[in-house]
């Protein structure tokens, strides 16, 4: 099937953006061989609306009951509810997702790895803590708020010339074979409208359809196609500055940046005001230096032209990475007024604010850059991490996963999905996503902090006094590394040493949520060492905070100890068994 040319011709079409072409012949297909899923996926990305899109993955998922693409779609659609037998991307690349998503020859009834849904997780929560008695909920385990940020390792993409993705972000796939991942515009049914070429230059005659093959072949990431195509035309139109500048892009995205910069320089001989092969030239000398200064080529491109909104978005990046927030947003308002509806403005704009540490303002330019664009990937990580950042973990699970099924070798990705996990009471899943963060990328040693509390979290509290630990050779005053090492000392029984501890993360604190906790540990490693009057004095000082510093399930357990204590008729809790409680608030 994937050999059809019709079937291939239709591919090319989606992927070029011509939906109408790409409905033309998939209807043709689909008269006759009605009953192929495969066409119906495809189909449900050429149709316009949500609705068609929905009856399309139904018909496929009808005539292919096992589809897990088809299946996929719709859970994204919110046709489908989230069930454990749609995993929607791998934890680990074990098994790399090229054989886990087969989209040509779909294999039935393989065997796929489970992800729990939010019910699931949910009721596996309840159970647990049913079983053990215990008083808790998740947001007594872990902290409300990460004390950390997670560094993405983007690397540098395509210019818009071609693609929708103008930055660092999004080289354009490879076609689709055998096996190989669903692109993501497929997997979604949506299409961005791909930004204009920088100039629309007239082709010549002879040109013309060497240019539309060209453009055929980057779109589907034919790198030597494309380079050969546009090496034809630059002998029928030696004169034109834009071809050389498309050889530079063909080989920088294929790694090769020394040759990209002798051809953007080409592109300036013959037009010193050329404005992208500036741009070019800041790619490539930053893929060779990634410290390079190429802040007087950004000048250059600008004076070239002062509308160009790309090289504004470049330069805000640029400053971005070097914590240089106040010139980042001011060539951010520039790009934003010269490219009001790019996602990859709006992605920038994210990044700003997560550096601020304006974490509304962030989530608000995250989900505007993914709902401009739901086929930018980068868009998914920020995303993920600004709901992190503002306490709506459950939500951060979906587009984490999706992020890191297509950037499976992104380790800070999986560290954040570990910690979202956690927050949860997914702490199986938790395990297996931070230490697949540490395994890609050892320094994402936050995550041991989180694996010390997931450990905790399935009763094994060897393994966290381990992992908090660690934690603490890289983060001695993390407060959180402290308290949970309280905790855990306390669930071993080692009253003495929790107190030590809960002393320790006392010195820790930075805000009163932090404070609560401390005393609460403080309070029952006081009371297992049989320091009652201590106990009682630690309670009260906690319960005469303000309300909205502790969960109400903290504040009552916390009372219940109290007036055990007052009751001299009364037995305490047993210590070491009260809690699972209170744990870190930054």
């Amino acid at each position: 099937m994937s050999e059809d040319p019709l079937f291939l011709d239709a591919m090319e079409a989606l992927r070029a953006g011509d939906r109408p072409r790409a409905r033309e012949v998939l209807t043709h297909l689909l008269k006759a061989d009605q009953n192929n899923a495969t066409y119906w996926i495809w189909m449900s990305a050429a149709v316009d609306t949500p609705k068609e899109r929905i009856y399309c993955l139904q018909t496929a998922l009808k005539f292919d009951p096992e589809n897990a693409t088809a299946r996929r779609g719709l859970v994204l659609l919110d046709a489908l509810p989230a069930d454990e037998n749609v995993r929607p991307f791998p934890l680990t690349p074990a098994r790399p997702w090229e054989e886990q998503l087969v989209l040509m020859h779909a294999t039935r009834g393989e065997k796929r790895t489970r992800l729990p849904s939010t019910l699931a997780r949910l009721v596996g929560v309840i159970l647990f803590l049913a079983v053990l008695g215990s008083a808790t909920v998740y947001g007594f385990l872990l902290p409300r708020r990460p004390a950390f940020q997670f560094s993405p390792t983007h690397t540098a993409g395509p210019s818009p010339t071609f693609t929708s993705t103008p930055t660092f972000v999004n080289a354009p796939r490879s076609a689709p074979t055998r096996l190989g991942p669903t692109p993501l515009a497929v997997l979604l049914g949506v299409f961005y409208t791909p930004t204009p070429l920088y100039v629309n230059t007239p082709r010549s005659p002879l040109s013309q359809d060497v240019f539309r093959a060209a453009r055929a072949a980057y779109n589907r990431g034919d790198w030597n196609g494309f380079l050969s195509a546009m090496q034809q035309i630059a002998q029928i139109e030696p004169e034109a500055a834009d071809i050389p500048y498309y050889i530079g892009e063909g080989y920088r995205l294929q790694g090769d940046c020394r040759t990209a910069l002798q051809y953007y320089n080409d592109s300036l001989r013959i037009d010193p005001r050329f404005a992208p092969a500036y741009l070019g030239l800041v790619r490539a000398r930053l893929c060779l230096e990634p410290g390079a200064d190429v802040a007087s080529l950004y000048t250059l491109a600008l004076q070239s032209d002062p509308n160009y909104g790309e090289a504004y978005l470049e330069r805000a990046n640029f400053n971005l990475d070097r914590n240089r927030i106040p010139s980042a947003l001011t060539d951010l308002q520039k790009a934003e007024e010269l490219m009001p509806e790019s996602a990859l403005v709006q992605l920038a704009y994210a990044r700003a604010y997560l550096l601020q540490g304006k974490e509304a303002e962030a989530l608000a330019a995250a989900q505007k850059a993914n709902s401009i664009d739901r086929t930018l990937l980068p868009a998914y990580y920020i995303l993920g991490q600004a709901l992190i950042l503002n306490e709506q973990y459950e939500q951060a699970i979906k587009p984490l996963e999706l992020y890191a099924g297509y950037v499976p070798e992104d380790g800070s990705a999986y560290a954040l999905l570990g910690q979202a996990y956690a927050f949860t009471g997914d702490y199986s899943s938790a395990l297996e996503a931070l230490n697949t963060a540490l395994r890609l990328d050892p320094n994402q040693r936050q995550a041991y902090i989180y694996l010390g509390f997931s450990h905790l979290g399935l009763d094994d509290p060897d393994q966290a006094q381990y992992h908090f630990e660690k934690a603490l050779q890289f983060y001695p005053d993390s407060f959180e590394a402290n308290i949970g090492l309280t905790q855990t000392f306390y669930r071993k029984r080692l009253f003495g040493s929790a107190y030590l501890q809960a002393e320790t993360s006392m010195s820790k604190v930075a805000n009163d949520r932090q404070k609560a906790l401390a005393l609460y540990w403080r309070a029952l490693s006081q009371e297992g060492r049989g320091s009652l009057r201590d106990a009682m004095r630690d309670l009260q000082t906690l319960l005469a905070m303000p309300a909205e510093v502790m969960t109400p399930e903290m504040r009552s357990e916390a009372e219940r100890h109290l007036n055990a204590l007052r009751t001299p008729t009364a037995t305490p809790s047993k210590a070491g068994t009260a809690t699972r409680t209170p744990t870190p608030t930054p």
